[in-house]
């Protein structure tokens, strides 16, 4: 079915209002929700929203949850979500670093005690506008196992970048599993086979069938490099933002994990390319070169089609799978928010 960004927004930010959300946490999520589809990040965008809902129906993500700064350095930040959906936690966190790396040249901003935010790369934005580099670290339920073992210990461990080349920002944004949870998920609603290399079932063995792979595992990307980086993501994520480590985290795709707070850390570190060396605009013209020397060598830069919000047309047709339509749908009658 073919939606507008405009009407999925409109119906997102219904749906979140009429489960008991803020109605300016809710415009703010929906906005994110709906901008993971625009990026071609399906997985992250409404799909994602009946998971949601039902979490916030159990009691898993508290509607009316408050982002409570709990230690406050000046540059470093430290905040808790009491549990609630990630979205809109994390976009106001990335305005509070941006506003910290002005005055200081870095802004630092944990958010613990946190739900599922969607796609990272998101949180980037504020800094980009800035003409800011922002790095985004997250955890969530345990899904990839060491390299060599066969138990489940990390999450994808999804990281984030924002880098402020110009005439367009760079923005990275990729999970160190070989694929994105949320991927599986796709393909285990449309009935779809898994590509080779992508999963392990739950005794450790590779599979294609991703109804096993989601109550599974996923391989870590780039076999033990890529454990190592997912290990890093998690120390920022899980160890110094926490409350939970990833094998602590509820499974959204669990319905019984539903009443249970996932307590997922997030952090955000922008920087400031004026007050690195050189001073004024010569590291920003380095970062520059650097995007331009990708293209001029043939490559793509990450993330180069990726249309910042602002300059979204909301009129722009945004096709949503059938059955997250059919979903959403059951939610607004159960909700009691009218059709569009």
């Amino acid at each position: 079915m073919t939606e507008t960004v405009a009407s999925a927004e409109a119906l997102a930010s219904g749906l979140l209002t009429a489960a008991g959300m803020d109605p300016g946490n809710a415009r703010t999520s929906a906005r994110c929700i709906v901008m993971a589809d625009v990026w071609g990040i399906g997985s992250h965008g409404l799909m994602r929203l009946p998971y949601y809902l039902q979490r916030m129906a159990a009691g898993g993500y508290p509607p009316d949850a408050e982002l409570r700064v709990v230690d406050d350095t000046g540059p470093v930040v430290s905040a808790t979500g009491g549990g609630g959906l990630g979205h809109w936690q994390l976009w106001e966190a990335a305005g509070l670093a941006v506003s910290r790396c002005r005055r200081y040249g870095i802004g630092a901003v944990a958010v613990a005690d946190s739900g599922h935010c969607g796609a990272l790369g998101l949180y980037t934005v504020p800094g980009l506008r800035e003409g800011l580099l922002t790095l985004a670290f997250s955890n969530g339920p345990a899904v990839m196992p060491p390299w060599g073992g066969a138990k489940p210990l990390l999450s994808t461990s999804p990281l984030a970048a924002g880098i402020p080349a110009r005439p367009r920002p760079a923005i990275i944004d990729m999970a160190t599993s070989a694929v994105a949870r949320g991927k599986i998920a796709a393909h285990a609603r449309r009935g779809t086979q898994l590509p080779e290399g992508w999963a392990l079932a739950a005794d450790g063995t590779p599979t294609t069938d991703p109804q096993e792979a989601l109550y599974g595992m996923l391989s870590p990307l780039g076999g033990a490099k890529g454990f190592a980086l997912a290990l890093l993501v998690e120390s920022l994520a899980g160890g110094l933002a926490g409350p939970n480590l990833s094998a602590d985290v509820p499974d959204m795709f669990t319905e019984s994990d539903a009443p249970n707070p996932q307590r997922i850390g997030h952090v955000l570190i922008t920087l400031d390319p004026a007050r690195f060396a050189g001073g004024g605009e010569a590291a920003a013209k380095r970062l520059d070169r650097l995007a331009a020397s990708v293209e001029d060598a043939g490559g793509r830069l990450p993330g180069r089609d990726r249309v910042l919000p602002e300059n979204v047309d909301p009129h722009t047709p945004l096709k949503v799978d059938d059955g997250t339509v059919r979903e959403l749908r059951q939610w607004a009658e159960r909700l009691g928010v009218p059709p569009e």
